[in-house]
């Protein structure tokens, strides 16, 4: 597939805060990209510059093959976008509000176009109610038909689930998914949620202070090394003060309520087993617990081994 985005050593400067460092990705045709970080990470200084909204202090941006700052407006002409809450007209309809958009975009939009893209995005039932009506769920729904008004090859949404209820978080991941497989739409999510994002991407990129952490599928991202395992004993602080006093100290990650929680390649668990026994301990569960959290926590934690049991 070709690269529909291609970032290269990408950087902002705020005064003395440099938010992006040298920041370089790609992102493929046909991806949902899953853009991941904590609040404060670079996410979405990083979407601005690639919406042309405020000049990098350096690198370069490749989109669609072409120079985002020699070809800008033939690129946005194919890019849609979700900043955080959509701009809507409140006291226009949904009909309204696309109808008008599609007019500023210089695109001419049917009414039974305008209808299809409700349609999509669940809002057909209330095409003609006023936006101020409309539940932040149903705002979000609205925004993203706005940003496809033009029939764009990109999507850009940062953090469309802020805020969201658990049934506006699930309406929108369908919607994401749904813009993937049955539109062929190429979307890039920018999320600090990283149980949704492991839900819908393809390919993964993870920055932390400004700078690229890690890049890849899921499956490439979780390293057999580094398996989080879940380990629930009777008296976890006296089991964890004896692993101390093991080999296994170095694997010891951090405490999560009564549970253990270990860093260790999968292949020593039947190890780690047998020192358990040996030791006495009552084991309730010993567990692999793969999910993209628990590898972003184990890349961007700074304080590899965290005691949380009180002396």
């Amino acid at each position: 597939m070709p690269d529909i985005i291609s970032v290269t050593k990408l950087s902002k400067q705020f005064r003395d805060i440099k938010a992006v460092d040298e920041l370089s990705f790609t992102v493929k045709e046909g991806d949902v990209y899953g853009f991941l970080g904590q609040n404060g990470a670079g996410k979405s200084t990083t979407i601005r510059m690639l919406l042309t909204l405020i000049e990098p202090t350096g690198g370069e941006i490749e989109v669609m093959g072409m120079n985002l700052r020699t070809h800008r407006k033939e690129i946005l002409r194919n890019v849609g976008a979700v900043i955080e809450k959509p701009d809507l007209y409140k006291y226009l309809t949904a009909y309204e509000n696309l109808s008008l958009f599609a007019k500023i975009s210089g695109v001419k939009i049917p009414a039974a176009k305008i209808k299809e893209q409700l349609e999509l995005v669940g809002l057909s039932e209330r095409a003609n109610s006023k936006v101020k009506t409309f539940s932040q769920g149903m705002k979000q729904r609205l925004g993203i038909a706005v940003a496809l008004v033009h029939n764009p090859k990109l999507i850009i949404l940062d953090e469309p689930v802020n805020g969201l209820d658990p049934q506006g978080i699930a309406d929108i991941r369908n919607l994401i998914l749904q813009l993937s497989k049955s539109m062929g739409k190429t979307v890039m999510v920018s999320s600090h949620l990283l149980n949704e994002i492991e839900l819908i991407a393809s390919r993964v990129l993870i920055i932390d202070k400004g700078k690229k952490i890690k890049e890849g599928t899921a499956a490439e991202l979780f390293d057999p090394a580094n398996t989080i395992i879940e380990l629930s004993v009777a008296n976890p602080k006296e089991v964890w003060e004896k692993l101390k006093q093991t080999g296994w100290k170095d694997s010891l990650y951090l405490t999560e309520g009564e549970m253990i929680l270990m860093k260790l390649h999968k292949s020593n668990i039947p190890s780690l087993f047998k020192t358990l026994s040996e030791m006495g301990a009552e084991i309730y569960s010993l567990s692999p617990r793969h999910s993209l959290e628990d590898y972003f926590l184990s890349i961007t934690t700074q304080n590899r081994h965290v005691e949380t049991f009180a002396n």
